[in-house]
């Protein structure tokens, strides 16, 4: 980057932070550290749960996605404005009736101590593990940018984003993110309209869609039903929207969100707002990966996207085999360049023979292309076997760095920043009020000051991003990021969402009933996560069906007294 990049990244980050901290500087009680005093309008709560979605994964990795397996994750979303309902009908009013800190705190007045702190814990442990990942995606960036390794660059953003969270709680969180989701949308629509800009003369935005089209990559909408199918709208619509409820219904680091909002219709209106915008903001990022993609085929194209990975094979003695297979591939350049062409020309001229002529002959390139790939990959792994043989998140970021104007490039690099501090920080902040309410507070230390749990709430922030760095220390092997962070949702989120529907629709389940099915349910959901039995979608939809089915067949099992308060 250049000294201009540089300056644009520091100035707007430096901005967000100083904002943040001046705004909020004092927090005494608990209530204004987690809650922010329950005093945000709804567009702020609106914002606010849609910044803290939009983590660095989701600008990092969904373009990537689409570059190599279309627009049909945009499916993974359909189900989400139902679920908005669903929260807004249900979950809210209860929320705010009781007053609660945490969600897990409605489950000790209709189940036990027991339920809620497993609850907790099973929230803890799945938000722990996806906090690491949203500091690695950023560590990403900032390792390909200086060359630095990768591991101390994780403990550097880590100790950043704690420094920033510990700084304000939840109202800072929520204060800086109207600014940070400004500079993403800014930056993302940059980055689409440059993808455009920077095509061969005569090749316009309709154009880049024609080819991509034709190579597959607007598949935004497929009806087949397959539970090994990822992405239909079948999974998206059912699967998506037991893991939309689930993550916005019981997940601290949504509900902690929307608690701040002032009374129950601006919390509500934030929450709708969140359901109509969340997909049409989806569909225009994974747009820019088709663009980049479409790009793609009118200029050369990298065999590999890491481009640090790429360096080292190519300083090791494996470096003739890799340079032969990267001559082959790029040879494949001039020939989907050609052909890309030939699509548009095909279709200008209304001469359906040219236009299947040249979609074959591009489809076969692309073909041979992933092939070479699948060769250069297996180079590299040969060369370094711990590296990440997965590019995917470094698609868009490469993009970036090689083409767009300098000035811009410190602006996209902001938004992954921006973004990342978003979606970590709530994060941080929703484990440490996790921990202080449902854990510490009510089970170590019932009787203390607000001094003390606010004082106790900064040292759980501290303690919960050291674990967060830990696990980004390992993520550099889970591939695609956007991927893997709903995966591991999809482990957990089943399950716990089955314990709060039976809280609230199965009046006749007990505490023992619920605490026993759930036990059983998350060992059975990793079971066949494991076992690879169906589409990990689907695990929310089973976790959710089987901790209820088996809670009612338990029930007239259980003989120890309960009682509801």
């Amino acid at each position: 980057m250049s000294a201009v990049d540089w300056l644009v990244l520091a100035g707007t980050l430096l901005l967000i932070v100083v904002y943040g901290v001046y705004q909020n500087r004092k927090h005494h009680n608990l209530d204004g550290y987690l809650l922010g005093n329950q005093s945000l309008p709804w567009y702020r709560v609106g914002f606010s749960i849609m910044a803290t979605q939009a983590s660095a994964i989701t600008f990092l990795s969904a373009p990537g996605l689409a570059y190599t397996d279309g627009m049909r994750f945009v499916q993974f979303y359909f189900g989400l404005p139902l679920a908005m309902i669903f929260i807004c009908i249900f979950f809210l009013p209860v929320y705010h009736k009781l007053k609660v800190y945490t969600a897990y705190e409605y489950l000790e007045q209709r189940f036990d101590l027991k339920t809620r702190s497993l609850t907790a814990l099973l929230f803890l442990t799945q938000r722990g593990l996806a906090a690491g990942l949203t500091i690695y995606a950023p560590s990403i960036v900032l390792s390909s940018l200086l060359g630095w390794n990768i591991y101390l660059t994780n403990i550097l953003m880590g100790g950043l984003v704690i420094t920033y969270t510990m700084s304000g709680g939840s109202k800072t969180v929520s204060t800086t993110q109207l600014q940070q989701l400004l500079v993403i949308f800014i930056g993302m629509f940059a980055a689409g309209w440059m993808a455009v800009r920077l095509l061969p003369e005569g090749i316009g935005f309709t154009d880049a869609l024609t080819v991509a089209g034709k190579m597959g990559k607007t598949n935004v909408i497929t009806t087949n039903f397959d539970l090994n199918d990822r992405y239909n709208i079948w999974s998206g619509l059912i699967g998506g929207f037991f893991l939309a409820l689930s993550y916005f219904g019981t997940d601290q680091s949504q509900v902690g969100r929307y608690l701040t909002g002032k009374s129950v219709a601006q919390s509500r209106l934030g929450l709708l707002m969140n359901g109509m915008l969340k997909i049409p903001m989806q569909f225009l990022i994974l747009m820019i990966g088709v663009l980049v993609f479409a790009f793609y085929q009118f200029n050369p194209a990298p065999i590999f996207f890491n481009d640090k990975l790429v360096e080292k094979v190519l300083a090791s003695p494996h470096a003739a085999d890799f340079t032969a297979i990267t001559n082959e591939f790029d040879q494949l350049n001039k020939v989907r360049k050609e052909n890309a062409y030939a699509i548009i020309e095909g279709i200008k001229d209304k001469n359906e023979v040219a236009v299947n002529e040249a979609q074959k002959k591009l489809l076969a390139a692309n073909e041979k292309g992933k092939a070479l790939r699948t060769e250069a990959i297996a180079v590299i792994k040969e060369t370094i076997p711990a590296a990440d043989a997965n590019d995917t998140n470094y698609i868009f970021l490469t993009f970036v760095l090689h083409y767009l104007p300098h000035g811009l490039i410190g602006l996209l690099i902001a938004v992954v920043f921006c973004a990342s501090w978003n979606s970590t920080t709530a994060e941080l902040n929703a484990l440490a009020s996790t921990f202080v309410v449902d854990i510490y507070k009510r089970s170590v230390n019932k009787n203390a000051s607000q001094k003390h749990y606010v004082n106790v709430s900064r040292w759980a922030t501290l303690c919960w991003g050291i674990f967060a760095i830990g696990v980004a220390q390992t993520a550099n092997q889970l591939g695609s990021l956007i991927e893997a962070v709903n995966i591991l949702g999809s482990l957990f989120y089943g399950n716990i969402l089955g314990i709060f529907l039976t809280a609230f629709f199965l009046k006749n389940v007990k505490g023992t009933a619920i605490f026993i099915s759930a036990l059983i349910t998350e060992v059975f959901i990793i079971t066949m996560y494991s076992m690879d039995a169906v589409a990990f979608l689907w695990l929310n939809l089973i976790g959710c069906g089987v901790v209820m089915l088996l809670s009612l067949l338990i029930q007239p099992f259980t003989t120890r007294p309960e009682s509801m308060e």
